[in-house]
């Protein structure tokens, strides 16, 4: 699950966690308040509805 948190080099809020949930987390962060730093690591977008979740297996091998 993410959260919010503030980032250290602009004092602004940013998000932690997952990647699954940021949208919900900085929803009610004012943009004016959201770190517009450079991410050293990009949230995790919706699968499109033709996509299937890869499976333990998948997962642990990398497919």
């Amino acid at each position: 699950m993410c959260r919010t948190t503030t980032c250290m080099r602009c004092r602004k809020t940013t998000w932690a966690g997952c990647g699954n949930h940021v949208d919900q987390v900085m929803r009610s962060v004012p943009k004016k308040d959201q770190c517009s730093c450079n991410p050293t690591v990009e949230p995790k977008r919706a699968r499109s509805e033709g996509q299937a979740q890869p499976g333990w297996f998948g997962r642990l091998f990398g497919r």
